[in-house]
């Protein structure tokens, strides 16, 4: 499919300025060396902004904030899989996804996903079919709430020139929020449907691997930490809570003060965006240093990880740059949007962030390239490229993760995943329209 889309973008601009004469021609010409030069500029001003932030979720990672969440998540995926043993390695492989896609840390969620998936068929009496469980844990990551900011939308922001990297996390927390809960809502409607029912379970399918429980003293390898004196125990708690009250008593402070001088809504707004980032450095700090976490060297391991993902992200980023830039200077997406924008302002949606909307389904890379050419021509601070910027932080590459878990299972029905993901990605849509209304006015 994102093959089809970059040759429609590549040859249609070039048909759409040959219609238009010499002049737009060069134009179409002039915008393939331009944005191909812009792409490696904006890989190497968001390299910083990676290096640090992905050192700073490293600490987190190495702090086991991540095990944390998977403990605070085994009741939720119990009432959600009831089917799945609650000692399978399945429901172990879910619970590490879904913490890792709470964090923000898409890469470290999708080995657990693929575990997990492989898992599920060996529960599964339908070799070739999904099974519920496996609907509703693709519905869960396809449209993935995410508590932490999304660090590589907010690094292109910043390589960007954005006054403010960090305006969209509300909005974005915001939004996945809906999608999650649309398309949890929607795997369960859908699933009442006869054409979606699954078939009555067939015992004694060959395909059906055997399972036992695992010992419990099987596999536990974890180093212990190193003896720590009680006094320096204390020292670490006092600090740890002084910063916190620190913290607290700040941002108190500003919301009163905020209060004071505007409306409730308009003091909580300015106060989540100005106090968002600082608690999480601060909260992320004290607990790695709480944990006694080496936070300068996970810093330096996470951005050895961050050079290794913007090396990776170059190619694809200036292919799907350079076709974008050459539909818009061939006039062919002012065509498009004179025509939607009708239809799409009666929502408050921009008709130039459709691209972004289109894209996003079917690759992260493209999306990222879309969202780059629309800061280029609009910028990052304006409505257009703050509900982008949105958009990109709050759904998924739903086809890819569609065909990679399904394939990773054997699965070639799959139910109604690919209907609940979708509803996902639409309220997530919705949502981050209502929410940039909201912040940004």
């Amino acid at each position: 499919m994102l093959n089809a889309i970059w040759l429609i973008l590549a040859t249609g601009a070039l048909f759409v300025a040959a219609l238009g004469g010499q002049e737009e021609l060069k134009a179409v010409v002039d915008a393939i060396f331009t944005s191909a030069k812009a792409a490696v500029q904006l890989v190497i001003g968001l390299v910083g902004v990676m290096v640090f932030f992905l050192g700073l979720m490293r600490i987190a990672f190495d702090a086991g904030l991540r095990d944390v969440i998977a403990r605070r998540l085994t009741p939720i995926t119990r009432r959600l899989f009831p089917e799945i043993p609650a000692d399978h390695p399945a429901m172990g492989a879910m619970i590490m996804n879904m913490a890792s896609n709470v964090l923000g840390m898409g890469n470290a969620a999708t080995p657990f996903g693929l575990k997990a998936m492989s898992e599920l068929a060996k529960l599964n009496n339908h070799s070739g079919s999904a099974s519920n469980a496996m609907v509703l844990f693709l519905a869960i990551n396809a449209s993935a709430i995410t508590l932490l900011p999304p660090l590589g939308t907010i690094g292109v922001r910043a390589a960007a020139n954005s006054d403010d990297p960090w305006a969209i996390w509300m909005p974005t927390l915001f939004a996945t929020a809906c999608s999650t809960a649309a398309a949890v809502t929607a795997y369960v409607l859908l699933g009442r449907l006869k054409i979606f029912r699954h078939r009555p379970e067939m015992p004694g399918d060959p395909n059906v691997q055997s399972w036992e429980p695992p010992d419990e003293d099987a596999g536990n390898t974890r180093k212990p930490l190193d003896p720590e004196h009680p006094w320096a125990r204390q020292a670490r708690r006092g600090t740890v809570l002084l910063g916190g009250l620190l913290i607290v008593g700040l941002i108190v402070r500003h919301f009163a003060g905020a209060t004071a001088a505007d409306g409730f809504l308009i003091a909580l707004r300015s106060t989540l965006q100005s106090w968002a980032l600082p608690s999480l450095l601060v909260a992320v700090l004290l607990y790695g240093f709480a944990k006694r976490v080496r936070v300068y060297d996970s810093m330096v391991d996470g951005g050895r990880d961050a050079l290794e993902v913007a090396y990776k992200i170059v190619p694809y980023l200036v292919v799907i740059l350079v076709a974008v830039a050459m539909f818009r200077a061939s006039g062919a997406l002012d065509v498009v949007i004179g025509f939607l924008d009708p239809w799409t302002s009666r929502l408050g949606v921009p008709a130039e962030v459709l691209p972004m909307a289109l894209i996003r389904p079917l690759s992260g890379s493209g999306a990222l390239g879309v969202m780059s050419e629309i800061f280029e021509a609009h910028g990052p601070d304006s409505f257009i490229g703050l509900l982008t910027s949105t958009l990109m932080g709050s759904t998924e590459t739903t086809f890819y993760i569609l065909a990679v878990y399904l394939g990773a299972a054997g699965v070639v029905d799959g139910r109604h995943a690919l209907f609940a993901c979708l509803i996902g990605d639409v309220t997530g849509f919705c949502a981050a329209v209502a929410g940039c209304h909201f912040f940004f006015g």
